[in-house]
């Protein structure tokens, strides 16, 4: 069979995908690929930009299997661009006069950062925000200028929409103050509407950045150094800054289809047919290049469609492109954004339901036909949990009252309801919940990294995977297949029946345990479970008997390793209450030891960098001077949150620094099946964001009000109420039996979000088991708790005043004080981080752990 040549024009995502689908799919070898990208890298994500500045190189944005690559059908050229196409030769000309044959051409060119005519938008320290190249600039930009000026650097980004509030996002992680100056009357216009965006712009300046809406930038001014200095408003405005990042939109890159003669839409892109091919079948048209049923679209979800339609056409397919899901659901700054369907409600007779907390920074809207049954789509600031289920239902008739998906107790069990096979589940890669169930049901997909395997589904946000893991168990339950809850293959029984089992048995060691409840010598799952079982029931010492051996990393050396192999120092701060003396002993120990000190978000002081063998002599300065271990390492008690409350704050009713360090006292060393972090709040303004927390704790005129089951992370949560109006004694009894229920019940590695939400009745039935005591329970918890209270001991002290266990604490073996060589660090604002691979390699100057010498 003789090979046609296909070239691509653009490294992107689309572009990827593209070459990833035709080599999966093209099985007899009928097409080689030639990929002409135009940046010096493979192509890599571009939504997760942002996260390059966390990343210790680009490469880490790497798009899939860099194997394919090397595929003997596929060349990649990097630094390559093509300066114009002639259709009559079949050909693409690039820089240098070099001319490439093709048999097909697929332009997948992408987009360019746009930016309004703007006076000055040429100066030094003016960005764009779009490549990994813009960002590696600013970042250089944003790092030098604080150190030429001694202070933070002012930034400001000229856009509020979605890239406009990731660039907001990356200056913030840089150290810079940051202002968003957005020309509309509200952020992300595009995608919210107006009460959405009055949220969203609540939850953006609580996060320290200022918005600044309905303004438009006349001129970008220089300063005495010919660097940006400030700018200059429409209605006579002037704000001072030191960088500025346009983020005002794209437009397509359709400048090699105008010069080739193609057809260019009304607003910019090659125009194509619904099977992506332009007027001309040698040449096609991908992602936002393509001008596709009239519109240009700027998500990867529908040029992802576009690509593998243009692949299912080149092998003799019929697919035809279906329509736009333009849904988008984003983490911006920390805040869940989503929007889906006819968000605006511009269907005739739409009804729209809307449910707002502007307390808590949560809005939601539903909007629904004149009949209020079928959803039409929705908006969801602040709490996008509902996102999964609802997307897939736009179209559909929604189950029971659409209230309850919006409300904070809704009483819908989203989890269980049947979506129909035609409805998508996976925007991204375009996956149906039939695709899923035919994976299970024919394909013999049986766990989650199989499904993700053969269907592609929640393998690029990943979003989507709790609805793809639910919709996976139901199908095999309904085969007759046994979804197993074993903890591991050397246990047969799940997490709570093996505490239960440990419990009754009052076995203590990991022998006895799998002896009697296992099989085999255990694993990295099974042995840091029955480890973290043990502590809970009976308080001994993580690293003691036999206990060291089942523990994690961190929880084997009672700290926190870093990427660069060093650890982490947390002693607790109670409620963020700390001594000057205190203050002033971590200081003296950062200095000593050259640790990196941050103040974090738990209102405590971490010191990063050091190493195996300094963490008992830093330890024994905190524990001589009365401090102890904040448990950063384990799953366990982290840390309670509070405001001042009414000790100093006119808004305050009550002491929650006081109620925040008895907590904090009370749990400190109570292992779980997961971290645990409570808040403590003196009034309804909930200025220490209780609601955010596993356990939060909310003052009143009468008391306090309990709410339970709050998670941050990759799926944020709102707690719930669990009592309301209760004096101190009843919210320490509340507390301690809900976390020892949890700790009794729930799976490995679940957090209380996820566990309230699949229990048996839910909050309700958990409400009357811990409060109600409906299972006669509440003794037990509570003599458990006690016995928890009554045992506890610093975990360093302990380790400190053992000779056996401090042998572990060693660098190498033959000699204990010797500092790891391969160690590097860079001196990065005033303190040193741990030098990238580029700055070890492109003759950086680093500091040497070795010259660190520690001052007693």
């Amino acid at each position: 069979m003789t090979t046609e040549h296909i070239v691509v024009v653009g490294g992107g995502m689309v572009a990827h995908r593209f070459t990833e689908a035709l080599r999966a799919r093209d099985t007899a070898g009928r097409y080689s690929v030639e990929v002409l990208a135009e940046e010096p890298r493979a192509p890599y994500d571009r939504v997760a930009l942002t996260s390059y500045f966390q990343l210790k190189s680009p490469d880490e944005l790497q798009l899939g299997d860099p194997a394919l690559w090397h595929d003997p059908l596929v060349t990649l050229h990097r630094d390559t661009r093509a300066t114009g196409v002639d259709r009559d030769r079949r050909i693409v000309r690039v820089d240098g006069g070099r001319e490439v044959a093709y048999d097909h051409l697929v332009l997948a060119t992408g987009s360019y950062a746009w930016a309004p005519p703007t006076p000055g938008a040429d100066l030094p320290g003016v960005f764009m925000y779009r490549t990994v190249d813009d960002v590696a600039a600013l970042r250089g930009w944003v790092e030098e200028r604080r150190a030429a000026l001694g202070r933070p650097v002012r930034g400001a980004v000229i856009g509020g929409g979605l890239l406009g509030l990731e660039a907001a996002g990356a200056l913030q992680s840089l150290g810079a103050v940051s202002t968003v100056i957005q020309f509309a009357d509200r952020l992300m216009n595009l995608q919210v509407d107006e009460g959405g965006g009055e949220a969203l712009k609540r939850l953006i300046e609580r996060m320290g950045v200022t918005v600044r809406c309905n303004t438009a930038t006349q001129e970008i001014r220089a300063g005495k150094d010919g660097h940006v200095g400030s700018l200059l408003f429409a209605d006579g405005g002037e704000q001072l800054v030191d960088v500025v990042v346009f983020a005002t939109g794209v437009r397509p890159r359709d400048e090699l289809g105008a010069t080739a003669g193609l057809e260019i839409g009304a607003r910019g892109g090659v125009v194509v047919d619904d099977t992506c091919l332009t007027a001309d079948p040698a040449v096609s048209a991908i992602g936002e290049v393509a001008c596709i049923q009239g519109a240009c679209l700027g998500l990867i979800a529908p040029g992802n469609t576009m690509a593998e339609i243009a692949v299912d056409r080149l092998l003799g397919g019929s697919s035809t492109f279906p329509g736009a899901d333009m849904a988008t659901k984003l983490k911006l700054l920390g805040v869940d954004v989503a929007s889906f369907g006819d968000a605006f409600a511009t269907t005739p007779g739409a009804l729209e339901m809307v449910y707002a907390d502007p307390v808590n920074g949560v809005y939601k809207k539903l909007v629904l036909t004149d009949d209020a049954t079928t959803l039409l789509g929705g908006v969801l600031v602040g709490d996008a949990s509902a996102y999964a289920s609802l997307r897939p239902m736009v179209g559909a008739a929604l189950p029971g009252d659409p209230a309850a998906w919006i409300l904070p107790e809704g009483s819908v069990e989203k989890g269980e309801i049947e979506l129909p096979d035609s409805a998508g589940v996976c925007s991204c890669n375009n996956v149906s919940a039939g695709a899923i169930r035919d994976a299970v049901n024919h394909d013999g997909c049986h766990d989650l990294g199989a499904v993700k395997a053969c269907t592609k589904a929640g393998t690029s946000c990943g979003s989507c995977l709790p609805l793809v893991k639910k919709i996976m168990g139901t199908e095999l339950e309904k085969s007759g297949i046994e979804v197993s809850n074993a903890l591991c293959e050397h246990f047969a029984l799940s997490r709570t029946q093996l505490f239960n089992a440990i419990k009754v048995a009052e076995v203590t060691t990991f022998s006895e345990v799998i002896e009697r409840f296992g099989t085999g010598r255990g694993c990295d799952i099974c042995k840091p479970t029955v480890g973290s079982i043990l502590a809970s029931l009976y308080n001994a010492h993580v690293l003691g008997d036999d206990r060291a051996a089942l523990q994690d990393t961190n929880d084997r050396v009672m700290a926190n390793m870093q990427k660069d192999g060093t650890y982490s120092v947390v002693p607790r701060v109670p409620g963020g209450e700390i001594l000057p003396e205190h203050l002033i002993l971590i200081g003296q120990i950062a200095q000593d030891y050259g640790l990196y000190t941050k103040i974090t978000g738990g209102q405590r002081i971490d010191l990063f960098g050091a190493r195996l063998e300094q963490l008992p002599s830093i330890w024994k300065r905190l524990v001589d001077a009365g401090m102890e271990s904040g448990h950063a390492y384990g799953k366990s008690l982290r840390t309670v949150k509070s405001c001042v409350g009414s000790t100093w704050c006119r808004y305050g009713v009550q002491d929650s620094v006081g109620m925040a360090i008895a907590l904090e006292l009370r749990y400190r060393g109570l292992r779980s099946p997961h971290k645990l972090k409570l808040g403590v709040s003196g009034c309804a303004r909930e200025c220490a964001e209780a609601r955010g927390k596993d356990v939060g704790v909310i003052a009143t005129d009468k008391g306090w009000n309990v709410y339970v089951g709050g998670n941050g992370g990759f799926t944020p949560v709102h707690a719930q109420l669990l009592v309301e109006d209760v004096p101190d004694d009843q919210v320490f009894q509340v507390i301690d039996r809900y976390l020892m229920y949890y700790i009794r019940t729930a799976d490995r590695l679940q957090r209380t979000a996820p566990w309230q939400q699949e229990h048996e009745g839910g909050l309700d039935r958990i409400r009357e088991i811990v409060v109600e005591d409906s299972l006669g329970l509440g003794a037990e918890l509570d003599a458990h708790m006690a016995r928890h209270i009554d045992s506890y001991e610093d975990e360093w002290k302990a380790v400190l005043n053992d000779p056996v266990r401090l042998q572990q604490f060693t660098s190498f073996v033959n000699a204990p004080d010797q500092a790891d060589p391969t160690l590097a660090y860079v001196e990065q604002r005033g303190q040193r981080r741990p030098a990238t691979p580029e700055e070890r390699a492109g003759g950086a100057v680093l500091i040497a752990p070795s010259t660190l010498e520690v001052r007693s």
